[in-house]
């Protein structure tokens, strides 16, 4: 496990160090993490540690968006004052979430040969 943590401790500096370097508008840890999945797309599988390590912190996700509320809760008035663009991303976003997860999920029921039948749950009658 603490191979696991170094490794994706070591991941988020890269992405850091990339970022400044290159002047790139990302957060560091969103490159860190596309050179996680690039690192993982070439090695063909998931090692165990870090598969038992990833599960342990989506267990606990909760806990870690705790800080970034309370952040958020530091920058109330300018919210207050920009709540037009706030709400817009966070539906958009949402929005978007959706329909890209549904037009995957259409994509990967086609390509498995499965297909999507309304009613299914009851036979046909002649």
């Amino acid at each position: 496990m603490l191979y696991a943590v170094l490794a994706l401790f070591v991941l988020q500096w890269v992405g850091e160090v990339l970022v400044q370097l290159l002047g790139l508008p990302l957060p560091g840890a969103l490159v860190g993490a596309l050179l996680l999945l690039v690192g993982l797309l070439a090695l063909g599988r998931l090692p165990r540690e870090l598969e038992q390590t990833a599960g342990a912190l989506l267990q606990n996700m909760m806990l870690l968006f705790i800080p970034i509320v309370a952040g958020v809760m530091l920058h109330f008035e300018r919210i207050a004052s920009e709540w037009l663009p706030f709400i817009a991303s966070g539906i958009g976003g949402a929005v978007l979430t959706l329909v890209v997860t549904a037009l995957v999920f259409r994509h990967m029921l086609a390509r498995t040969g499965q297909q999507a039948q309304a009613g299914t749950d009851t036979p046909e009658q002649p």
